[in-house]
């Protein structure tokens, strides 16, 4: 049976579920989220909310009751001239609201009509793996451990003065045979991993990476609803492309030209060497302002995305952010026509929401 306040509990839950999907547009926009992240957690400053209930206390006027105008609008403060002392009352206040990434994800799902993904390859089954872990008094003739059988009965023979200093025998009687004994465990198997490409050219500000990292966190929080295991993997490039860790992706600041074909490449060559097509879901990001050093280099990408990195992945975004320019990378991408890969236009935090839309729309 439900006790009361487990029923309290639950409602209290549903509550702050609306309210945070309600502000869940401004949190992707915003970013609040990230900076509150913990292991296995997210704490989301929420509006204060305060379950109604009855009170004793002293009779108020109510509806109905003193002088009033028409069109005054019922239980509502009205606003003073702006002019008075410094008052003495409480005001509004914002609550932590703590909720898993697993959460965060659902709402996501439900808030941008996700579908959910369906993984690809043998990878998408577990396996059970039986590990040897312990003893046992009792078990088949297979899994009898000699030495510890071996050590039971000579510890039994020594205690009791049995033992032949002469002649040593030592017989084992059934309490002292002992057994290996294991552990089932599952081993998750679809495994996936997320190539984030991103160009760091003098062009590239501090502004254009936050609009990067705002969206990264949440093709992170989607996928890892789909996927037990991911691996990141991140390439940063100018005219050349290097594989960094996640702190520099952010944080690296370069001068120089802009060529996307080194990053197409390197990413293609981390595909081949690490990740095999048929045992790995494959997701690749690449942002960028749009800014190449030239048609040459564009058609170069445009080969590279047909020949060898659609056909591997599961999905190809390229997210194109801040830019004056005209003659951009985006418009080059219009020459591709295949369902995996999505482009979408990120040039201010509202746009966030609709590129997340964008890339994971499709459910692939």
């Amino acid at each position: 049976m439900t006790l009361p306040i487990e029923q309290d509990v639950s409602r209290f839950r549903q509550i702050v579920r609306g309210a945070i999907r309600q502000n869940l547009r401004k949190y992707i926009s915003k970013g609040e989220l990230i900076g509150r992240q913990g292991k296995d957690v997210v704490s989301i400053p929420v509006p204060q909310i305060e379950l109604p209930s009855f009170r004793f206390g002293e009779p108020r006027g109510g509806v109905g009751q003193g002088e009033g105008e028409p069109g005054t609008p019922i239980g509502q403060p009205q606003p003073g001239q702006g002019d008075g002392a410094a008052g003495d009352e409480p005001g509004d206040h914002l609550l932590e609201a703590e909720v898993t990434l697993e959460e965060l994800a659902e709402l996501l799902g439900e808030e941008l009509e996700l579908p959910r993904i369906q993984p690809k390859g043998k990878r998408n089954l577990e396996s059970q793996v039986l590990r040897y872990q312990g003893l046992r008094r009792v078990g088949p003739a297979g899994l009898r451990y000699f030495k510890r059988t071996y050590r039971e009965a000579l510890k039994r023979q020594l205690a009791y003065g049995t033992y032949n200093w002469d002649r040593p025998t030592i017989i084992p009687v059934h309490d002292d045979m002992r057994y290996r004994s294991w552990k089932t465990t599952v081993r998750p198997e679809n495994n996936a991993v997320v190539i984030y490409m991103m160009d760091v050219s003098g062009s590239m500000t501090e502004r254009k990476k936050e609009l990067v990292r705002l969206t990264t966190f949440w093709i992170d929080t989607w996928l890892r609803a789909h996927y037990p295991h991911l691996d990141f993997r991140y390439v940063v490039h100018d005219a050349a492309a290097h594989e960094v860790d996640a702190q520099t992706f952010y944080h690296l600041q370069e001068n120089g030209g802009t060529c996307i074909s080194s990053a197409y490449e390197l990413c293609q060559q981390i595909i081949s060497a690490d990740y095999p097509v048929n045992d790995w879901n494959l997701y690749a990001f690449h942002f960028s302002d749009g800014e190449n050093s030239g048609s040459e280099d564009d058609q170069r990408c445009l080969r590279l995305l047909h020949e060898t990195l659609l056909p591997a992945v599961n999905l190809f975004g390229y997210g194109q952010v801040q830019s004056a320019g005209s003659d951009l990378f985006m418009n080059r991408l219009e020459e591709v026509k295949d369902e995996k890969m999505v482009r979408a236009q990120i040039n201010t935090d509202d746009d966030i929401y609709s590129a997340i839309k964008s890339f994971l729309g499709k459910g692939l």
